[in-house]
């Protein structure tokens, strides 16, 4: 398992906005990313996913003294997010094959995405990209940026606000 991106996940969350007060990482391996997530967005609720029981218990090992709650692990997969409908105001994944209907069913209208890559060209380019970005923009998330940052890249997105089968989509 290769080190995750953080230089493009750091530069990426410059363009966030507004604090999210809560976070998802998706396929959160051993926890890098969502911890983080939390130490950049220090009052949101951080919250990590990943379909290995193993990488969930070595992340949660991780989190240390949290009588808060802040930091938490699950197990599961992109395509089956064990959370409900619009609750995370940011959702993350780093290096990661998400799910579009997933990630717009969790993610809060006006939320933002971060699809995060080590290697340049990651995210890019390739049909799995294409359909990933075409895939998103179906179900209402339009990537506003896509930049290289360190060794990799990143994508920005957001939720629009209204319903996208409003829209004509």
């Amino acid at each position: 398992m290769s080190t995750p991106p953080l230089t493009p996940l750091a530069a990426a969350v410059l363009r966030v906005g507004p604090a999210p007060e809560r976070v998802l990482e998706i396929e959160c391996g051993d926890g890098d990313g969502a911890l983080f997530l939390a130490r950049e967005f220090p009052t949101a609720r951080v919250r990590g996913v990943d379909r290995s029981a193993d990488r969930v218990r070595a992340a949660t090992a991780r989190v240390g003294l949290d009588p808060e709650g802040r930091i938490a692990f699950k197990v599961g997969g992109p395509g089956s997010l064990p959370y409900p409908d619009d609750f995370f105001d940011l959702v993350v994944a780093i290096d990661g094959r998400p799910r579009p209907g997933e990630i717009a069913r969790v993610l809060s209208p006006g939320g933002c995405l971060i699809l995060a890559h080590s290697g340049h060209g990651g995210g890019d380019g390739g049909f799995g990209a294409r359909m990933l970005r075409r895939g998103l923009r179906r179900r209402g998330i339009e990537i506003t940026e896509r930049e290289e940052a360190g060794d990799g890249s990143f994508s920005v997105g957001r939720l629009r606000d209204e319903d996208p089968t409003a829209a004509g989509d």
